[in-house]
């Protein structure tokens, strides 16, 4: 492995870290923002749930191609281009005048972020050896976690008192901060899979396979979601098949079948974040109609989880690099099913104590799962995967996001209906809450032994 310059390396770490920032930032802002939202454009709960989703949808799509296309023509021109786009798309957002316009520009927020994560980890691990390779990773991932934790707080601050188009406005300067910052000082490039074709069809298959899915599950429970998650699965099983017959993949589904830790390393990630990731978006709901406060008060309250991740991430990083992160992130995972189960018995008399308490346990463990499992996902591949392994994991970040919304949003649909949220339907919002959160618990119960099942890493 080639030896890079501190000064490279600290580049490197400085605009990962900054990029990991921006696209965290804005996810958690929008999801306290969405009531604000809601009631300029006279959204029901499950067309907000878009606003959230089509973001994450757009980047679970195009993840994994950019992955390879970085590996292919350059990391570093995807990762500016990415920037680029997620910027310009940020400032579009804000002169939305329907509802329409915002979710059309939130997918090219969506592309620009699968650019950005598909290439930024790869970078970090193309430089960083494996001895610093963790403790690298866990400073980024505890980027992520410094804007899911400033986004609910400054997001709530802003919409209060500037409106909710001032969280897209404010990304703008942040954004070209970073794209200054890559272009003086991110030096080289990174193409270790050069002269490889991408695999257009499979690109295709994978992409119209993952809207299927997800549009299907926004429609459960009527027949044609489940026509179009049918659909959606048949089309990513001849994905699937198709892959494993090529020499040149958009996804190497090999990395899968001969390799134990990278499998159940990105299984449990999978899962994870589809037990985790709307929390948030519910307890969102939870303070500002049941609880009635204002964005900014329910901000400052879920900002504990987010606090928490950042400040142990880092930490969780360093020891992956010198304990076994099986051990790490089971006993992470262990603590985010209690931090949920104490959600769910969330009602209307619930203290916020409780609900911060809940939150720093969720914050705790999450902090101990991720890094170690980044680190263990990206220690397990050749070099010339490095990308692909980036986007994969970022990949199951993301479809593991778009079903725990999409879980969120079934479960919406059956208690509450596609309704505008108003004080005669509380109860019924109340019921659907915690109900999401009992799905939540046990699937992070399945969760553990995933994370136990993928072996122990070779040092």
């Amino acid at each position: 492995m080639q030896e890079y310059s501190v000064s490279m390396k600290k580049a490197a770490l400085i605009s990962a870290t900054l990029t990991s920032f921006l696209t965290p930032f804005m996810a958690s802002s929008i999801n306290g923002a969405l009531p604000s939202i809601g009631r300029e454009f006279s959204m029901d709960a499950m067309s907000l749930s878009w606003v959230s989703t089509v973001y994450l949808l757009a980047s679970a799509m195009f993840l994994v191609p950019f992955g390879k296309i970085g590996d292919i023509y350059g990391r570093k021109k995807i990762f500016l281009s990415g920037l680029i786009i997620y910027t310009l798309s940020s400032l579009i957002c804000s002169f939305s005048v329907n509802s329409f316009m915002l979710i059309s520009f939130r997918i090219f927020q969506g592309i620009g972020s699968s650019m950005v994560f598909g290439s930024g980890v790869a970078i970090i691990s193309s430089i960083y050896p494996p001895g610093e390779r963790g403790k690298a990773i866990g400073l980024t991932i505890g980027s992520v976690y410094l804007g899911l934790s400033m986004g609910p707080f400054i997001g709530g601050i802003l919409t209060h008192s500037f409106g909710w188009r001032s969280i897209f406005i404010l990304n703008f300067p942040l954004g070209l901060i970073a794209i200054f910052y890559v272009i003086t000082n991110l030096k080289g490039e990174w193409a270790e899979a050069k002269g490889e074709k991408l695999d257009i069809w499979g690109t295709f298959l994978y992409c119209i396979s993952l809207v299927l899915i997800m549009f299907g599950l926004s429609k459960l429970p009527g027949n044609i979601g489940y026509f179009s998650m049918a659909a959606g699965i048949t089309v990513l099983l001849i994905f699937i098949y198709l892959e494993l017959k090529i020499s040149n993949p958009v996804l190497n589904i090999k990395l899968f079948k001969g390799n134990p830790i990278f499998a159940f390393s990105n299984l449990a990630a999978l899962i994870n974040y589809s037990a985790t990731f709307a929390v948030t978006f519910l307890l969102s709901f939870y303070l500002q109609y049941i609880k009635m406060l204002n964005p900014q008060t329910a901000g400052s309250i879920l900002i504990a989880q987010p606090i928490v991740m950042a400040t142990f991430s880092p930490l969780a990083g360093r020891l992956s690099d010198k304990i076994d992160s099986r051990v790490i992130a089971s006993i992470g995972m262990s603590l985010t099913v209690l931090g949920l189960i104490l959600l769910v018995f969330l009602n209307e008399q619930t203290s916020f104590l409780y609900v911060i308490f809940a939150l720093i346990i969720l914050g705790l463990g999450f902090a101990l799962f991720s890094s170690p499992n980044t680190n263990a996902v990206m220690s397990s591949v050749e070099r010339k995967y490095l990308g692909v392994a980036s986007a994969t994991i970022g990949t199951m970040r993301l479809i593991g996001q778009m079903l725990s919304m999409g879980i969120a949003m079934l479960v919406i649909s059956i208690f509450v209906g596609k309704v505008q949220i108003a004080p005669q339907n509380h109860i019924q919002l109340m019921t659907s809450i915690r109900v999401s959160f009992v799905i939540f618990v046990v699937l992070c119960i399945i969760g553990i032994f995933a994370s136990l099942a993928r072996g122990k890493n070779s040092k």
